[in-house]
């Protein structure tokens, strides 16, 4: 009750359970819990004759389950990101067999608001599951937290650190962007010859960095494939990974 309590504070009408929730739904539905309760919410919405598209956020779960657990409903898997919530997500997803285009143009205005968000061949969603999409963010999270860790080693205050941390990652971010221009190339045009840049570029590569990075995306590239249950051989020889 607390729960529910809050949310209608908030101005949201909650309810307690999720076929209240699909007999009140006109337009969309969303899924958006751990993947090992998917199959018990969808077993709660196939008790309510509802016409609205489905839209699925949970990690791993793939369209064809989401089909088999919810026969006839028009079914999208989406992956988002939490930078969602400051505007900024970047988002894949992949339209079920019985979607048509409004669908597509209801789950691109829906995550657009909020970000990027591309259409894609299902296969590549667990690739940007382990990319930019589901668990980038954590890896540029770690990166900031260990450049403002080296401008406290280097004699900054924790929170200017910090703050010149992430002012510059979003920068950077922002010149590939804006720019269009290869990260390659923006990252030659501030190492001069012989100086600081160069010196802290030889210090990653040394460390592994690249390696480390292209390790950690297929780690979660193959763990997203697990959730699905995709069968590890397939994993190992259709996938490569």
């Amino acid at each position: 009750q607390p729960s529910l309590d809050n949310a209608a504070a908030k101005g949201f009408s909650a309810t307690k359970t999720n076929e209240e929730v699909c007999n009140k739904a006109k337009d969309v539905i969303v899924i958006a819990v751990k993947p090992n309760v998917v199959e018990d919410v969808c077993e709660e919405m196939r008790k309510v004759n509802s016409n609205a598209l489905i839209i699925s956020i949970a990690a791993g779960i793939r369209v064809e389950t989401l089909e088999k657990h919810l026969p006839g409903r028009r079914v999208v898997r989406v992956m988002p990101n939490t930078p969602c919530v400051v505007g900024e997500a970047a988002s894949g997803y992949a339209m079920g067999v019985l979607c048509n285009d409004r669908d597509r143009e209801i789950v691109q205005t829906i995550f657009g608001a909020v970000g990027i968000a591309h259409e894609m061949k299902e296969v590549l969603l667990n690739a940007v599951t382990g990319q930019v999409v589901g668990s980038g963010p954590a890896y540029v999270y770690l990166f900031i937290e260990a450049l403002a860790d080296g401008g406290v080693r280097s004699g900054l205050t924790r929170d200017v650190a910090m703050q010149l941390a992430a002012q510059t990652v979003k920068g950077a971010a922002e010149m590939v962007l804006q720019t269009g221009e290869h990260p390659g190339k923006l990252k030659d045009n501030v190492s001069s010859p012989g100086g600081t840049t160069i010196a802290g570029v030889q210090a990653l590569e040394e460390g592994g960095f690249r390696a480390a990075a292209i390790g950690a995306v297929t780690a979660a590239t193959r763990r997203s494939m697990q959730l699905g249950n995709i069968p590890e051989e397939d994993i190992r020889h259709v996938h490569n990974l």
